[in-house]
C-alpha cells in the first residue's frame, strides 16, 4: 500500500489540465441611437457595458467593426475609451446623413458578440467650437439659467420641461412632465420663462394654432417653483391662469382696438402673420416682481414692414397667476429694424437683451439680430449683435444675460430646430421617430 501511495503523486501530474471555460461575451447600449454633428466639438456619447463569463472585464476589448455607410462615419471614426464593464462611445462625423455602427466585443476564447448603434449625423454649423446639442427634443422654445452651467428648457410641441448641462451635448438630466398638472390635453406651446426669485414664469404663445384654431390650452400662464440649483435643480409646479389671452383682448376693445387684438383672435386667422397675435417674450420690468413684459412676435406695430414690435406690460402678473384678472400698463413700442420679439431677458443690473426675429414662419432664413435696453418705455434698444442664419434652426431663447459693460461678455442662445431637416431625408426634426435624434442646438456668442 505504502508503495502504491508513492506512486499516486506522479501518475495524477500526468493527467491533462482541465481547459478553461469562458461563456459567449454580452455587449449592452445605454441607447441605441446617437447623434452628431459635422465638425462639431463635444459630441453626445453612448455608454457600453460589456461582460463574459469566466472573464475578467478588463481583458475584453470592443471596437467598431462595421458600417453602412462610410462617408457619414467609418469604423476608424469610433473611438472607445474607460476599460472593465464599462466603456464609452464616441462617434466623428464626416457627413450629413445615417450610418449603422456595428460594435464587437471580443472575449477571451476568441468568442464575440456585437450590436448595432444606430447614428445620425447633421451638417456642419457656423460657431460649430461654441455649439452644444440639446437632445431628446427638437422644439426648445423657452430657456431659464437655474446655476452652475444647467438651464431648464421648455419644449413648443409637449408640456415637459428638462433640465440639461448647458455646457455639454447630450439628454436631459431631468424631466417634468406637467401635463397632468396643467390639466392639459394638448400642448400649451411654451414660448418664454423668467425666473423671479424661486418662480419661473411660463407662458404659452397665446394665439391660435397654425391651422387658425383657438386652442384652449395655449391660453395659459403658469409659474413652477425652483429647490436646489445646477445638476440638483428640482421643480415643482405652482399655479395656472387660463384667460391672459381674454385680457388682452378685452384691453384692446377698450382702448380702440388699437392693435387689432379681437380680429387677429378670431377664429380661423393664423399667429405667424403680420398683423396676427402671438406672444414669444416674457420678463419683468426694472425692479420689479409684480409687473412683467409680455413681448409679441405679432403684431407690428403698424402691421407693414418696417412696423415696431410690440410689448404689453402686465403690472400685476404675480396676482394674474394665481387667478386675479390681469392689469395693464402703458404698450411699450420699440423699433427692431422691422423685426419683432422672440425673447426678452434681464440680468439683475437690470440690463436686458432682445432676440428679434420675424413675425413670419419661415424661421431659417430671415434676419435675427440681438437688442441691449435699459427696459425704459421711450428708451430705445440698440443692435448689437447679427445672428448667422444659413444654417437649420431659428434663434428662439436666450439663457442669460452677461454684465453688457464687461469687454468680450458672451451670451448663450438656443434654436428651435422643430422645423429642420437635421439629417438630409427629408423629415422634420420634430416628425424623428427616436428622441435622441431630435436636438436644439445652443451657441454662445461674443458680444461686441
Amino acid at each position: 500500500m505504502a508503495a502504491a501511495a508513492a506512486l499516486l503523486p506522479a501518475v495524477c501530474s500526468t493527467l491533462p489540465a482541465q481547459a478553461a471555460s469562458y461563456g459567449t461575451p454580452t455587449i449592452k447600449l445605454s441607447t441605441a441611437y446617437l447623434s452628431g454633428a459635422v465638425g462639431s466639438t463635444g459630441d453626445p456619447t453612448v455608454t457600453v457595458t460589456v461582460a463574459q463569463s469566466g472573464a475578467d472585464a478588463s481583458a475584453l476589448t470592443v471596437a467598431a467593426s462595421k458600417t453602412s455607410k462610410s462617408a457619414v462615419a467609418g469604423t476608424s471614426d469610433v473611438s472607445v475609451t474607460g476599460s472593465g464593464t464599462t466603456r464609452t462611445v464616441a462617434v466623428t462625423a464626416h457627413a450629413q446623413g445615417y450610418a449603422d455602427l456595428t460594435l464587437k466585443v471580443t472575449g477571451l476564447g476568441g468568442k464575440t458578440a456585437t450590436t448595432t448603434l444606430h447614428f445620425a449625423a447633421s451638417p456642419a454649423v457656423q460657431y460649430s467650437t461654441d455649439a452644444r446639442y440639446l437632445t431628446g427634443a427638437s422644439d426648445a422654445s423657452a430657456a431659464v439659467d437655474v446655476g452652475g452651467g444647467y438651464v431648464v428648457v421648455a419644449n413648443d410641441e409637449d408640456n415637459t420641461l428638462r433640465l440639461y448641462n448647458g455646457a455639454a451635448s447630450g439628454a436631459p438630466v431631468r424631466t417634468w412632465d406637467l401635463d397632468s398638472a396643467l390639466n392639459a390635453d394638448k400642448e400649451v406651446d411654451i414660448e418664454a420663462g423668467t425666473l423671479v426669485g424661486s418662480t419661473i414664469y411660463w407662458t404659452g404663445s397665446l394665439g391660435n394654432n397654425k391651422d387658425g384654431e383657438y386652442k384652449a390650452d395655449r391660453n395659459t400662464v403658469f409659474t413652477t417653483t425652483v429647490s436646489g440649483s445646477g445638476a440638483n435643480t428640482s421643480l415643482s409646479f405652482g399655479s395656472a391662469y387660463h384667460q391672459l389671452r381674454d385680457d388682452l383682448v378685452a384691453w384692446d376693445e377698450a382702448n380702440g382696438d388699437r392693435y387689432g387684438f379681437e380680429a387677429a383672435t378670431a377664429d380661423g386667422e393664423i399667429p405667424k402673420e403680420i398683423n396676427g397675435f402671438n406672444v414669444e417674450g416674457l420678463e419683468f420690468a426694472p425692479d420689479s416682481t409684480s409687473t412683467a413684459y409680455v413681448g409679441f412676435r405679432a403684431p407690428l406695430v403698424p402691421p407693414q414692414a418696417g412696423g415696431k414690435a410690440l410689448i404689453v406690460p402686465v403690472t400685476n402678473m404675480d396676482k394674474v397667476v394665481t387667478g386675479t384678472a390681469a392689469a395693464f400698463g402703458t404698450p411699450i413700442e420699440l423699433d427692431l429694424g422691422g423685426l419683432s420679439v422672440r425673447d426678452i431677458r434681464r440680468n439683475s443690473l437690470d440690463q436686458y437683451l432682445i432676440l428679434a426675429g420675424s413675425w413670419a414662419a419661415d424661421d431659417n432664413s430671415d434676419p435675427y439680430a440681438l437688442y441691449s435696453w435699459d427696459g425704459v418705455a421711450g428708451h430705445q434698444p440698440v443692435k448689437v449683435l447679427d445672428l448667422p442664419t444659413t444654417d437649420a434652426g431659428g434663434w428662439e431663447s436666450i439663457v442669460s444675460v452677461p454684465d453688457l459693460t464687461r469687454p468680450g461678455a458672451r451670451v448663450q442662445l438656443i434654436t428651435d430646430d422643430g422645423s429642420a431637416d437635421l439629417y438630409g431625408d427629408g423629415t422634420e426634426a420634430k416628425d424623428l421617430t427616436h428622441p435622441e435624434w431630435q436636438k436644439s442646438r445652443s451657441t454662445w456668442f461674443t458680444l461686441g
